[in-house]
């Protein structure tokens, strides 16, 4: 399942969102050339990138913040990006501006902390907005659990969109990223973050959950249906390519 679009567009224009997605791209087309000389990318990544075992020896803190806007190829980036800018609107629009970049950049710090906890001396440089953007999914989840999310499902060669609550596709993403990170030991598994993922998820429950208490917390929900306080927008969750239907002719 890949998540390609809500219902719910956002009342203002998600500027910070926006200036995320670009700041992100913008920086990875500065070092996109590297991408075909390890040895540049590698030293560019022991600079930029947050490296556990330099962390833990105090040196590299700018690294915490750095390491959130670079990404280890097209789609990495890509990916990202488009979790990016489905949930990022509507948090923006329930926090404002200013407070949800504080959120973005909090959730990736702390999403970083847990991948370093459990293995504070790895080398290995890690990169990536997936953590804050962790964040940004559990901050939507507490706030628009029933919002509708619409999904590609891709079985073998067969392509669906379906529409899901947010609660569903979210909660079966966290359950993913716990399972996988729990048969790591936390640790890095095949080139994927997984305990960041967790931890930043977690932050973006937490941060968000003093907003949802003074919006009244259950009764937040019933008086929003669970759901971006506006009308949604209708997309159609028809095949991707549909066939038309072709009526027999009767003789």
């Amino acid at each position: 399942m890949f998540p390609i679009r809500d219902h719910n567009p956002s009342l203002s224009t998600p500027v910070v969102t926006y200036a995320l997605i670009a700041i992100n791209i913008l920086v990875f087309l500065t070092y996109l050339p590297m991408l075909g000389d390890e040895a540049r990318l590698t030293a560019f990544f022991e600079r930029w990138a947050l490296i556990p075992a330099r962390l833990s020896a105090g040196e590299g803190t700018l690294t915490l913040i750095t390491s959130m806007f670079l990404h280890g190829g097209l789609l990495h980036i890509a990916g990202n990006m488009l979790f990016l800018w489905i949930f990022g609107d509507n948090l923006e629009d329930a926090f404002g501006h200013v407070k949800f970049l504080a959120f973005y950049l909090a959730c990736g710090v702390v999403a970083a902390l847990a991948q370093v906890v459990p293995d504070p001396g790895s080398r290995v440089p890690m990169v990536g907005a997936s953590g804050a953007i962790a964040g940004v999914m559990g901050g939507y989840l507490l706030l628009f659990p029933r919002a509708r999310v619409d999904v590609m499902v891709i079985l073998v060669v067969i392509l669906r969109m379906i529409a899901l609550p947010a609660w569903v596709m979210l909660g079966l993403w966290f359950a993913l990223q716990a399972v996988n990170s729990y048969s790591s030991f936390g640790l890095t598994d095949g080139g994927v973050a997984h305990l960041a993922h967790v931890g930043g998820f977690v932050a973006g429950v937490l941060l968000t959950l003093p907003y949802w208490l003074r919006s009244g917390g259950a009764a937040f929900w019933t008086r929003t249906h669970g759901a971006p306080p506006h009308a949604p927008t209708f997309v159609s969750t028809e095949r991707l390519t549909p066939i038309p239907r072709v009526p027999r002719r009767r003789r």
